[in-house]
């Protein structure tokens, strides 16, 4: 039903977009015979639009990947910088949820660590919606922040840094076995300032996969069953991303990137002092509208990467700029 559901989607956003196109066409040739230029000018810039929304739809049906259509989990990790890391990461979070929302998703927060200070430590959260895996899987890496710090009394520039991890939640018709005795489970104390996602009683869980020392943490609910069967969840996407991973022959690229939340291992750049830049390093689109990146204006990035993935070619290299 849900593959049904997609198709139908994508036939009626084709039809629609073919209509629409008609319609432009149509409106030209009236104003051509009128001689309105108003009217004129008003169906090129509905052209305009429908053709930067097909090249979209176009790169939507590059994913193709067996995961790409599902729901996927997100984390965000501060890096090197203390407390200024911990407000990038908190402005990540942010801006990845203001993603979501502008395409219709849901986010769900499954665990959030507060810094001591200002920000988070580290958070994850659920993004459901058709594809959220396939578009998120782009935002796997180092993020790298450069601005006046509104924490230094001095008002010096300050670099930070923090880590995305996108990894599917996986169904049932995905087969992950995992030995029980391989995987220590941890119960813990919510952490934060209590309210609708933390609790003041030890259910939160924490479960480590020894053999591969991937880790999962998750407080969102009350009930310390409900957080435990989660986290199976979550493990289990974690390690079915991991095979998914080796299958790309990506492993060594993407594990390399994990190493360190630190200088050179960035995949994109948000310098906001002393100019306004994102730069994607990966593919080199860039904008100087670094508030509307940050308030989730993301679709550019994303769908350089994909068609960079899709259309073959390495990362160009790229002088990255302080």
């Amino acid at each position: 039903m849900q593959e049904r559901t997609s198709l139908e989607d994508q036939l009626k956003s084709i039809g629609r977009i073919e209509q629409e196109l008609d319609d432009q066409i149509t409106m030209i040739e009236l104003g051509e015979a009128e001689k309105d230029q108003a009217v004129i000018a008003d169906a090129e810039e509905g052209l305009r639009k429908l053709k930067a929304e097909a090249a979209r739809r176009e790169l939507e049906a590059l994913l193709s990947g067996e995961a790409d259509p599902l729901d996927t989990y997100l984390e965000v990790h501060a890096g090197a910088g203390g407390t200024e890391s911990q407000d990038w990461a908190n402005m990540l979070l942010r801006m990845y949820t203001r993603w979501a929302e502008r395409r219709g998703y849901k986010v769900e927060y499954l665990e959030e660590t507060p810094g001591e200070e200002a920000g988070i430590k580290s958070a994850t959260v659920m993004i459901k919606g058709r594809n959220a895996f396939g578009w998120l899987k782009t935002e796997h890496g180092v993020h790298r922040l450069v601005r006046i710090s509104p924490y230094d009394s001095n008002a010096r520039r300050h670099t930070s840094f923090a880590s995305v991890d996108v990894y599917p939640v996986i169904d049932d018709r995905i087969q992950i076995d995992i030995n029980e005795s391989d995987v220590r489970i941890d119960t813990l104390r919510a952490s934060g300032a209590g309210g609708q996602h933390v609790n003041k009683t030890e259910s939160a869980i924490r479960m480590t996969h020894i053999p591969t020392n991937i880790v999962v943490y998750c407080q969102n609910d009350r009930s310390q069953h409900r957080n435990r069967a989660q986290a199976w969840d979550m493990l289990r996407a974690r390690l079915y991303e991991r095979e998914l991973k080796k299958r790309e022959e990506q492993a060594a690229a993407e594990n390399a990137a994990k190493t360190d939340i630190a200088w050179g291992h960035q995949i994109r750049s948000y310098v906001l002092q002393p100019y306004q830049m994102v730069k994607d390093l990966r593919t080199g689109v860039s904008t100087s509208n670094t508030g509307g990146v940050l308030d989730g204006d993301l679709d550019q990035f994303m769908e350089a990467t994909l068609a960079q993935r899709a259309f073959g070619g390495g990362p160009e290299q790229i002088e990255d700029v302080d």
